[in-house]
C-alpha cells in the first residue's frame, strides 16, 4: 500500500472538537512551533543555588557604571537586589524605634519571646532587626536577640512573638528553598531579665498578600488586620496582592509598592558601605520638594526625555491622598523635583476615562495607559506642556498590571475575555485556545497573570492561575511571528526577557531560573526530564465511512543538539470507532487501543497492527537530555471495511 504523509498545521485549535480540526494539532505541553513544526521547548536551570523568600511578581534588570549587573527582585515578603548569585535584602523600614521602647520576655523550656512594644503595628509575617538588647541571662544571649527575626504572631496591639534562634545567623544564610529554615534556642530557667533599656527595633515594611482572599471571616485579607485570634469583620476584596514595579534612573532604583509607596535605592551608597543599603522613601531622599507623591500605581522613567512618571498618584495639594487616575511627572533628569516651576518640566495631567488606572507600558515613541476599560496614549510634547495624553481606545479590558508586555514597539495583553495587540490601532487577537483559556482561569486571581517576551522565539508567554490554584500554574504562547497558539503547564510567577543575561530568566518556589537553558527541568539536583507532549486532532480514511488498518510508521524525527547518548521518544497512534467516544483500550481482533512506538534517531520504521474509523497522532518525551522536533512521519495505512 502507498505510504501516507502525515501532515498537521502548526499551532493548537481549541475553538472546534477534535474530530472538525482534521489535519491539525489538538493538545499539547511544553512544546512549541519553529517554521511550521512542532519541537519540545528548552529546559531551564537555576541562576543560582541560594534562594529568597516569597513570590516575585516582576523582575527587572539593569547594569549600572562600574558594569555590575543587577536583577530586582520584589515578592510579598522583601525586596531583593540580585547580584552574582547572591541576594541582598534592601526591604525598606516603616519604622525605627527610640532606645528602650521594647522589651522582651521568655519562658523556660521554649523558643517563644514575647515582644512587647506600645502601637507597634506589626503583622505576622513582617520582620523586625533588634539591637542594643542585653541578655536575658541565660540561653537569649545579647547575640541571639540582636538580629533579624520573622514576627511569628501578633498578640495584641502592643504585643508580638518572635522564636529564638542560634546567634549571629543571617536571614539569607537561613532561607532555604525558598523558607526560614533556623535552628531554634530554648530559653532556661535563668532567661528572666527584659533585655535592657537599650532595645531598639527597625520594623521593616509589613507583608503583603501572596494570593487574593475575598469576603470576610477567617483566612480573608491579611495577616494581622484584626486583632489575634478574631477573623476579619470587614470585606478583604480592597486588599491588593503585593505586586512591586520598579525601574532603573541611571544605576539607581526606583520602585513601589502597587497603590502604596514609592521607594528610591541609591546605587552609590551601597558602593561607598560595600553593603547594599536599604531603600527610602521618596520624600526622604536629599533635596526632594514637598510635591514630591508618597502614593502612586506605577512608576515609570520615560527613557527619552528622563522623567520619572507616576501614575494613580495623590496630587501636590493633598499629599498622601490617591486619585487614582491622576498622572504626575518630575522635571526632567531630576528624581525628586515634582513641584512644577516655571523654570522645570514637573507637571501632571489626569486621565478621563475609566475609574482607575491599572498599569502603563513604555513603547518608543509613546506610553500606553490602561484603565479597565480604556487605553490611552502619553506622549512628550516639550515645554510648555511637556506631556500630552490621547485616548486610543474606549472599550477594551486587561486581567491585571503585569498583563501587557512590549515587544519592538508592539505592545501585546491579556484582556479579561481576549488577547489584545497594539500596533498603531487597537486589536483583538484571533486565539484558536480562547474558550480552553478563559474557561479554565481562577479569576479571584487575575492580578497573578504575568506576561513575558520569550524575543529568540517570537513569543509571548502568559502565565496564568487555572481555576482551582491558588498560584500561577498554567501558560499560554502566541507567537507572533506565525500568528499560532499552544499552551501548557508551568508554575511561574514572573518572566523576564533575556537582557543582560544570555537566556529569558523566571521566578518559582523562592529560586530564580534561566530558562531555554539546555533540555532539563533543573530544579532539582540532579535534573529530571521535561514531559512533553503534542497531539493531534483526529483524521480518518473518507470520512470515517470505512475503518483504517495500519500496519506500520515511518518515523521522521530529528534529535539534534541532545545531551543523551541514546536519545528518545515515542509516537504513538490512537483509534477510535466515533468521534466523541473514548480511544479503544481492546477490540476482538486483540488489537490494543494505541500503538506506541519508541523511536530513535536510527529507527527506520516500527511495525504495528492498529485499526478504528480514526485516529490520532501523538509525540511524547519525558527523558533527561533529549532535545526532538518531529517532521512529517508516515503511516501504511488502509481502507478496511465498514464494520
Amino acid at each position: 500500500m502507498p505510504l501516507s504523509k502525515l501532515s498537521f498545521q502548526a499551532g493548537i485549535n481549541r475553538e472546534s472538537t477534535s474530530y472538525s480540526n482534521e489535519g491539525g494539532w489538538f493538545d499539547c505541553d511544553k512544546i512549541r512551533f519553529r517554521a511550521g513544526y512542532v519541537e519540545k521547548i528548552g529546559g531551564w536551570i537555576k541562576k543560582s543555588p541560594s534562594s529568597f523568600l516569597g513570590n516575585p511578581r516582576s523582575l527587572h534588570n539593569w547594569v549600572a557604571l562600574d558594569s555590575s549587573q543587577y536583577i530586582s527582585v520584589g515578592t510579598p515578603i522583601k525586596y531583593y537586589i540580585e547580584e552574582g548569585g547572591g541576594y541582598n535584602d534592601i526591604t525598606p523600614l516603616r519604622l525605627t524605634t527610640g532606645s528602650g521602647d521594647a522589651t522582651f520576655s521568655a519562658t523556660n523550656g521554649s523558643s517563644t519571646i514575647t515582644v512587647t512594644e506600645a502601637d507597634h503595628g506589626a503583622i505576622a509575617g513582617a520582620f523586625v532587626t533588634f539591637s542594643g538588647a542585653a541578655s536575658l541571662g541565660g540561653n537569649i544571649t545579647a547575640n541571639v536577640l540582636n538580629q533579624e527575626y520573622r514576627v511569628e504572631e501578633v498578640t495584641g496591639s502592643n504585643t508580638f512573638t518572635i522564636k529564638a534562634r542560634t546567634e549571629s545567623t543571617p536571614i539569607s544564610s537561613v532561607t532555604v528553598n525558598g523558607e526560614l529554615s533556623v535552628t531554634e534556642v530554648n530559653a532556661n530557667s535563668s532567661d528572666t531579665g527584659n533585655g535592657g533599656s537599650s532595645v531598639v527595633v527597625a520594623y521593616q515594611i509589613n507583608a503583603g498578600l501572596d494570593t487574593v482572599v475575598g469576603g470576610n471571616g477567617w483566612g480573608a485579607g491579611t495577616w494581622g488586620r484584626e486583632t489575634w485570634n478574631s477573623g476579619t469583620s470587614t470585606t478583604a476584596t480592597t486588599d491588593r496582592l503585593r505586586i512591586w514595579q520598579q525601574d532603573n534612573f541611571g544605576e539607581d532604583l526606583l520602585l513601589n509598592v502597587a497603590d502604596g509607596q514609592i521607594f528610591f535605592w541609591d546605587k552609590s551608597t551601597s558602593s561607598a558601605t560595600g553593603n547594599f543599603s536599604r531603600c527610602v522613601e521618596l520624600k526622604d531622599v536629599s533635596g526632594a520638594d514637598s510635591g514630591v507623591p508618597t502614593i502612586a500605581r506605577k512608576v515609570i522613567v520615560s527613557d527619552q526625555d528622563r522623567h520619572v512618571i507616576v501614575f494613580g498618584c495623590d496630587p501636590t495639594t493633598a499629599i498622601g491622598t490617591q486619585d487614582p487616575l491622576l498622572i504626575r511627572f518630575s522635571s526632567q533628569e531630576s528624581v525628586t523635583e515634582f513641584l512644577p516651576t516655571p523654570e522645570n518640566t514637573a507637571g501632571d495631567l489626569r486621565v478621563g476615562s475609566g475609574s482607575s488606572i491599572i498599569t502603563a507600558v513604555e513603547t518608543r515613541q509613546q506610553i500606553l495607559v490602561f484603565t479597565e476599560s480604556s487605553l490611552h496614549s502619553m506622549q512628550f510634547l516639550g515645554p510648555p506642556f511637556t506631556f500630552g495624553i490621547d485616548q486610543v481606545s474606549d472599550n477594551t479590558t486587561i486581567m491585571g498590571m503585569n498583563s501587557a508586555i512590549s515587544i519592538d514597539d508592539v505592545v501585546y495583553w491579556m484582556g479579561k475575555n481576549d488577547f489584545y495587540v497594539f500596533d498603531g490601532r487597537v486589536k483583538k487577537i484571533p486565539c484558536s485556545v480562547k474558550e480552553f483559556v478563559f474557561s479554565d482561569f481562577n479569576p479571584d486571581q487575575a492580578d497573578q497573570v504575568v506576561s513575558g517576551a520569550n524575543s529568540s522565539f517570537n513569543e509571548v508567554w502568559w502565565f496564568y492561575p487555572s481555576k482551582s490554584a491558588a498560584l500561577n500554574d498554567k501558560y499560554v504562547i502566541y507567537n507572533y511571528q506565525q500568528n499560532i497558539w499552544y499552551f501548557g503547564s508551568l508554575a511561574r510567577t514572573a518572566w523576564m526577557d533575556r537582557g543582560i543575561n544570555d537566556t529569558p530568566v523566571a521566578s518559582s518556589g523562592g529560586f530564580l531560573f534561566l530558562h531555554e537553558s539546555g533540555f532539563d527541568d533543573g530544579s532539582t539536583s540532579p535534573a529530571t526530564g521535561i514531559s512533553a507532549h503534542v497531539e493531534s486532532s483526529q483524521f480518518d480514511i473518507e470520512d470515517g465511512d470505512n475503518f483504517s488498518f495500519v500496519r506500520r510508521i515511518l518515523p521522521d524525527v530529528s534529535f539534534e543538539q541532545s545531551t543523551a547518548d541514546s536519545p528518545t521518544m515515542n509516537l504513538v497512534l490512537k483509534a477510535r470507532n466515533f468521534p466523541g467516544a473514548d480511544y479503544q483500550s481492546t477490540q476482538t481482533s486483540a488489537v490494543t487501543r494505541s500503538a506506541t512506538v519508541p523511536v530513535e534517531q536510527f529507527t527506520n520504521q516500527a511495525h504495528i497492527r492498529l485499526r478504528g474509523r480514526s485516529l490520532a497522532l501523538r509525540a511524547e518525551s519525558s527523558s533527561v537530555g533529549v532535545k526532538w522536533r518531529l517532521g512529517s512521519p508516515r503511516i501504511d495505512i488502509r481502507k478496511d471495511g465498514r464494520r
